[in-house]
């Protein structure tokens, strides 16, 4: 497949696979070789989030770094795709098909239910994780959700996301703690995979899935007791203005075997506002666990 035209390869050098699945061609990067990190990214970025991450574990690692069905390079789909669990089931059908074993999960804002999914269907073939800013649990009752996730549903939500392609445009450079760690060569990566109002469909599933996929992540609450032992990382940027500290110490009563980093000045997105920092952090991890 030829690159798209707006692809930055200095800063995106990797080579492009793809995985056919039912929905469409899956877009994934896999770099390096030995033990293996998959890397799952939220909305409305894709793998080029984890780009410094993945240049410097690669050496030691094997990097797996896929796009979600709606996101970078990856097709676009019409009907349910864009649902938590097809999503979370897309990441598993990956996982399987390259016989990835005794993994390591680095997960982030919806990566973070869709990957933890994983962890609870096959705890056996995960070593650790490493969580930043995310959840697992449904957000319906809490009025800082409640609120967002019912605007964004909205008649005018979907026409924020879908004409004024508010989640890439707008949201992701509100979501840094300093907006100037997004340049605008960098932001224009992000921009890249929604040109068009058709293009963005996934971001609003997300946002409709806020409080829409509260049954599927409720029964990831659930069953929270089988990762009670499972090593992990959590890195925290503390000005992020949708996971909070709340939601940080909500996660850390699921793991016995925690480890917890906050970041201050970070917002909602430590891999692109802090990557050596969070790089150095994973590697160490890594060493210990």
């Amino acid at each position: 497949m030829t690159a798209p035209v707006w692809l930055d390869r200095d800063e995106y050098p990797f080579t492009s696979k793809w995985l056919l699945l039912p929905a469409g061609r899956l877009h994934y990067v896999d770099e390096g070789q030995g033990r293996p990190l998959v890397f799952v990214h939220g909305t409305p970025d894709w793998s080029f989030l984890w780009r410094r991450l993945i240049k410097a574990l690669a050496p030691q690692y094997r990097c797996v770094a896929p796009d979600h069905m709606g996101f970078g390079l990856s097709d676009r789909p019409s009907g349910s795709w864009y649902l938590p669990e097809n999503q979370a089931a897309n990441l598993r059908a990956l996982i399987e098909r390259l016989e990835l074993r005794d993994v390591t999960l680095v997960l982030h804002d919806f990566g973070g239910p869709f990957g933890l999914s994983y962890a609870l269907e096959r705890p056996d073939n995960v070593r650790s994780l490493v969580l930043m800013n995310t959840w697992m649990w449904s957000l319906r009752g809490d009025s800082h959700f409640e609120r967002a996730g019912r605007f964004f549903a909205s008649p005018f939500g979907r026409f924020l996301y879908l004409r004024g392609n508010f989640a890439a445009r707008v949201m992701l450079k509100y979501s840094f703690g300093d907006r100037a760690r997004l340049p605008a060569r960098i932001h224009a990566q992000y921009l890249g995979p929604f040109p068009t109002p058709e293009s963005r469909v996934a971001t609003w599933a997300y946002a409709r899935a806020l409080l829409g996929g509260s049954a599927w992540y409720e029964s990831l609450w659930r069953r929270r007791e089988k990762l009670r032992d499972k090593p992990v990382l959590i890195v925290w940027g503390r000005k992020d203005r949708a996971f909070r500290e709340k939601e940080l110490a909500r996660l850390e009563t699921v793991f016995a075997r925690r480890e917890v980093i906050r970041l201050d000045g970070v917002g909602h997105f430590p891999p692109g506002e802090a990557p050596e920092v969070v790089a150095r952090l994973i590697g160490g991890f890594l060493e210990r666990d």
